[in-house]
């Protein structure tokens, strides 16, 4: 398994139609240093030979591509909570996420056992012990800018800072003041640094009442992109390879809406090279927009699906880079790496199904081909390429 090392604090299912049609939003009236983590190079399985004699892996180098994967919304409500009861809960998620160099996925919960409920429908909790399981599934950073981070008030708040000050992996997108909250896990793979942000557009409770600010803690928002977008500029003069890691979109709908491609526009504009997202409880279309790859929705990852086969539907993006190209526009300022090519030389797409437990497994060949197949197609209503 590959593990990441913090240096610093920070069955068929309904698919096709279901893709293309329409997190649970409540019905609710220049960043500092980085966290540098390096990773190491994944181990790959080796081949056997025709005489049964193990061949050598080829080793990595600093010119190969690099695989970012993205995995959507988690919590551990309900029956999901028993995956924290011990053990290897979500090994069989190493086959997807563990061959990444980095790995991330938005965790859609406050981490504490205190606090008050806040004037939400739907409130989600867990303990630290969450972070370590995403961490021996093969996860090395989870986004923290969502509308459940906060459901437990400022106690619970309190509570989660202090999980993510101690946790083994990088948690973004939330902070003791802004500079925290939209300040990025770095990684450094095989030579080529690699900046994830965070923030969240889901216009709710929690984004107005714990937005991180100069002088106040919680959760990195944009509404206003003002913020975001100075984050990415800087970002971008700084380190190779730009992701933004969002959480926006309209519930249980499977095209983006006018805000997420303004964003998605404006975030190209600045430099990133890769904009991903979710809580849209469906997986939305992906491809290049301009030079940046976008993927507009994740689906729900690892969750407690209550509504039906359609929140069932999930899976991991995989996005290779190019690391020569990356560092190439090493120093280069915004305006000048968007002028230039896309760094992202694919986007692939493992589908996946959520079991009653909670776990997303892989589904039958023919569920899989038909959700690769409106996978495909859900980029047509997201207006994105299929090439760079």
């Amino acid at each position: 398994m590959r593990r990441a090392i913090r240096r610093a604090g920070v069955g068929a299912l309904l698919v096709g139609a279901t893709l293309l049609t329409s997190a649970c939003v409540d019905p609710e009236p220049e960043p500092p240093a980085a966290a540098t983590t390096s990773v190491p190079s994944p181990a790959s399985p080796a081949s056997p030979a025709a005489t049964a004699v193990p061949t050598a892996t080829p080793a990595l180098t600093a010119d190969s591509p690099i695989t970012l994967a993205f995995g959507g919304d988690v919590h551990f409500e309900g029956v999901v909570a028993r995956l924290l009861t011990g053990g290897d809960s979500l090994a069989a998620l190493r086959t997807v996420l563990g061959p990444a160099d980095v790995a991330v996925v938005n965790l859609e919960t406050a981490i504490t056992d205190r606090g008050t409920e806040q004037p939400k429908i739907y409130h989600f909790r867990t303990s630290p012990a969450a972070l370590t399981t995403l961490q021996q599934a093969g996860v090395d950073a989870v986004s923290m800018a969502n509308n459940h981070a906060v459901d437990y008030g400022a106690d619970g708040l309190a509570d989660t800072l202090a999980a993510q000050a101690a946790s083994p992996i990088p948690v973004v997108g939330i902070g003791r003041d802004a500079a925290q909250a939209f300040a990025p896990a770095v990684f450094t793979v095989r030579g080529t640094t690699v900046a994830v942000l965070a923030s969240t557009q889901v216009d709710d409770f929690t984004v107005h009442a714990f937005p991180a600010t100069d002088s106040r803690p919680g959760i990195a928002g944009n509404l206003d992109d003002t913020r975001l977008l100075s984050a990415v500029r800087s970002a971008r003069e700084a380190y190779d390879v730009v992701v933004v890691f969002l959480h926006w979109g309209s519930d249980y709908v499977g095209c983006p809406d006018g805000p997420q491609v303004a964003t998605a526009t404006a975030l190209s504009r600045a430099g990133a090279d890769v904009v991903v997202g979710g809580h849209s409880h469906r997986v939305q279309g992906a491809g290049w927009l301009g030079r940046t790859y976008i993927g507009y929705g994740l689906g729900n990852f690892v969750w407690l699906n209550s509504r039906g086969p359609a929140d069932a539907v999930s899976g991991v993006l995989t996005v290779a880079v190019d690391p020569v190209a990356a560092r190439a526009g090493r120093g280069q300022d915004a305006v000048q790496r968007a002028a230039g090519p896309s760094v992202v030389t694919s986007g692939t797409w493992t589908p996946l199904v959520i079991g009653a437990d909670g776990v997303p497994v892989a589904p039958g060949s023919a569920a899989a081909a038909a959700q690769n197949d409106a996978w495909s197609q859900a980029r047509t209503c997201a207006r994105l390429a299929s090439h760079p």
